[in-house]
């Protein structure tokens, strides 16, 4: 059944439209969510990450159980591959993610929502993942590729399992079971999270909306002479595809991806204007801005070696039960976090615990709520980036730093002394 390539594009903006929304609305976002989980002790962001994978792999392999799609045509399931590139590509990415202070997807969220410290960091991804997959450096990766690349024999968790002697049926639902069953009892065993109700449905409809590109590009898009290409929701290559297409648009025909990232800015602006959340932001230090532009380099690049980002590998690859490591993207922000609890360890003692069902709103429980333990600068601005430490966040006056620096002062006065009272007790 074909239903043309139009309601594939409008499919992509729907789709992107919602996922603004929610978004800018939940604060969906890997590295925030690890931030808070090995920073300050609140895991609720991390559980919406892993509901939504969840929940993504269940609606994903219902599709092929059903027969609907065929997600072994997606490039996450490929014959061949190279683990080494994807691998490095990874390790660029993820560390590009903590110099820019967000993903490709959390960029564009921002920007709808005024900062425009991501509408360089888009521009600038865009350019360096055209350049890496069709420009200037796409003669190395394409070496590396040819160089380094495999076929295995297994590229799937259920073909895994087949080897085992079990028919495809059996082993698509035992990994189904798996995989899915897990993420979700490590999201919901944790107590606090039971109680979130606006994390619990972003995570639902973020996992849904997986599954729902996967459904507009592989059943209403196929097509026996013009299918269109299997895919769902990433943004290295369709906002490198976007970029391109805002410059050369009489050459080009949009597609699922490129109706996908001006759904996002769309859906992320709208729900700004409506909830007063739009706030023009910029940068107030060239430093600042040099890492942050350094950042999306590295996440352009390295996302064209990966084949995806933290919502295209992480949600979407995920989703067709491929064997990737996630650890590859997730290990930079882990040092990130160690350099970040440290300093917060010095200057302000043990990380507050979130109680269970603390917070406000449906949605911004768990952002207000970390919201609220932040210095007072940030308390103004609610919606700000989460502020880092003064030797490594430029955006910090004088002021703030100074005082800060007298806290940790006081309380490392006051640890010496609790500690000679001990001694000579």
């Amino acid at each position: 059944m074909s239903f043309g390539p139009n309601i594939v594009v409008y499919s992509g903006l729907l789709i992107g439209l919602i996922f603004g929304a929610v978004g800018l609305l939940s604060g969906f976002c890997l590295l925030s969510s690890l931030r808070g989980w090995w920073g300050e002790g609140d895991g609720r962001l991390v559980r919406t990450y892993a509901l939504a994978i969840s929940v993504a792999v269940l609606a994903s392999q219902l599709l092929v159980l059903g027969h609907y799609v065929d997600l072994d045509k997606s490039i996450y399931l490929q014959a061949s591959f190279s683990a080494p590139l994807m691998f490095f590509g990874g390790l660029l990415f993820g560390y590009g993610m903590v110099l820019s202070n967000g993903c490709a997807s959390r960029a564009l969220v921002l920007l709808g929502r005024g900062n425009l410290r991501s509408f360089v960091v888009i521009v600038t991804l865009g350019i360096a993942a055209q350049m890496t997959l069709k420009g200037l450096i796409a003669p190395a990766r394409l070496a590396a590729l040819q160089a380094t690349q495999s076929a295995p024999d297994v590229v799937s968790l259920p073909a895994l399992l087949a080897t085992l002697g079990l028919d495809a049926t059996t082993a698509r639902a035992l990994a189904l079971l798996v995989v899915s069953g897990g993420l979700a009892l490590f999201a919901f065993s944790h107590p606090a999270f039971r109680k979130s109700g606006g994390q619990i449905a972003a995570g639902v409809v973020i996992g849904l909306l997986v599954a729902g590109g996967w459904f507009a590009t592989g059943f209403l898009g196929a097509d026996d002479f013009n299918p269109a290409p299997l895919t769902s929701i990433t943004y290295v290559a369709p906002i490198a595809e976007s970029v391109q297409y805002v410059m050369l648009s009489t050459g080009l025909t949009l597609n699922f991806g490129i109706a996908l990232v001006g759904g996002v800015l769309a859906g992320s602006f709208i729900t700004a204007l409506l909830t007063n959340r739009f706030k023009w932001e910029g940068y107030t230090s060239p430093t600042h801005m040099i890492r942050s532009i350094s950042g999306a380099i590295l996440m352009g690049a390295g996302g064209a070696m990966a084949l995806g980002c933290t919502v295209g590998q992480g949600l979407t690859g995920v989703s067709t039960h491929e064997q990737v490591m996630l650890g590859v993207i997730i290990d930079p922000i882990g040092c990130d976090q160690r350099a970040f609890h440290d300093v917060g360890a010095r200057g302000a003692g043990v990380a507050e615990r979130i109680g269970a069902g603390a917070g406000a709103g449906m949605f911004g429980d768990v952002a207000d709520a970390r919201h609220q333990r932040q210095p007072c600068r940030h308390r103004e601005n609610p919606d700000a980036e989460e502020p880092q430490p003064c030797a490594a966040e430029p955006e910090h006056n004088e002021q703030d730093c100074v005082g800060d620096q007298k806290a940790q002062h006081f309380i490392r006065a006051a640890g010496e002394e609790a500690f000679v009272r001990i001694r000579v007790a």
